[in-house]
């Protein structure tokens, strides 16, 4: 999915939520226990369910490869049930030197049709660039994320023997933008930024003020959708505001698909309004 269909989708349907599939077999109604593929079922009802107040899926593999071949055979199969309007998100974290990268690439991009793959950038460019070389295809490159441990690394300040006295270094996470950003455009490139940073946005967007951004966060980890909205959008939008446990478990009953639909309709209801305030 290109860039400008991306954004027709969402102007189109006025949400930019992204519908989190980080299905856990533990967590899903007891009733569908009794399924040739229960994950499949419960994924299967949550995508009916959301289709029209969402833009965009997104797959936590981690939790498809707990469960071994039967876990690959769901994801793949939930994958190809969401519609082609849909942006399709391999959350899978990868990033490798460059031929491993390439196949990685490859599996997720040719074997299955998603169009996005998270990737981490800490093994630099030649890790990231085989993810850009797919038309139409995205690399989401993990930039300031909403966990703990974010402080042990992307929010340490980077020291150089070059600077001036005075001068203020960059903070990890923002020469990552910084340097990212340079490897491909923001018509394959995004960047993942934690809701539970909202301090951080206006800076990112001051690095970064063109590019997607895939916010993880809102809901179950307590991420403001209003504070992310303000500070981030852009007027392509720019957001990808994602929402996993707040829908996926809000009811544990057989009327699971239709409470996950009040509760995304209430996030595209709120999102609808901070759209307009674009125009």
């Amino acid at each position: 999915m290109t860039r400008s269909e991306l954004a027709a989708q969402i102007f189109e349907k006025k949400t930019y939520l992204c519908v989190g599939l980080d299905t856990d077999l533990t967590k899903i109604p007891k009733h569908l226990l009794s399924e040739p593929d229960p994950v499949f079922a419960f994924n299967k009802a949550i995508i009916d369910a959301t289709l029209d107040y969402c833009v965009s899926y997104k797959i936590n593999t981690a939790f498809y490869e707990a469960l071994g071949v039967k876990g690959w055979e769901s994801m793949e199969k939930t994958v190809r049930y969401i519609p082609s309007t849909h942006f399709k998100i391999a959350d899978a974290k990868r990033g490798d030197i460059g031929n491993t990268s390439d196949q990685y690439a490859r599996a997720f991009f040719e074997t299955l049709p998603f169009d996005a793959v998270t990737v981490a950038p800490y093994m630099g460019e030649d890790s990231v660039k085989p993810f850009l070389q797919h038309q139409g295809k995205w690399a989401i490159v993990l930039g300031l994320t909403s966990n703990k441990g974010a402080a042990d690394f992307e929010l340490k300040p980077l020291q150089s023997q070059n600077m001036e006295e005075g001068a203020v270094s960059d903070l990890l996470y923002e020469r990552v933008l910084k340097t990212v950003s340079g490897w491909g455009s923001s018509g394959n490139l995004m960047f993942v930024v934690g809701a539970t940073q909202a301090e951080a946005f206006v800076n990112i967007r001051s690095i970064i003020p063109d590019h997607f951004l895939l916010v993880p966060g809102v809901g179950a980890q307590g991420g403001s959708l209003k504070e992310i909205s303000e500070k981030a959008l852009n007027k392509e939008c720019g957001l990808l505001v994602n929402a996993s446990r707040a829908i996926l478990y809000a009811s544990s009953g057989a009327d699971f698909a239709t409470v996950a639909a009040a509760v995304a309709k209430d996030y595209a209801t709120e999102m609808e309004g901070y759209l307009t305030s674009l125009k």
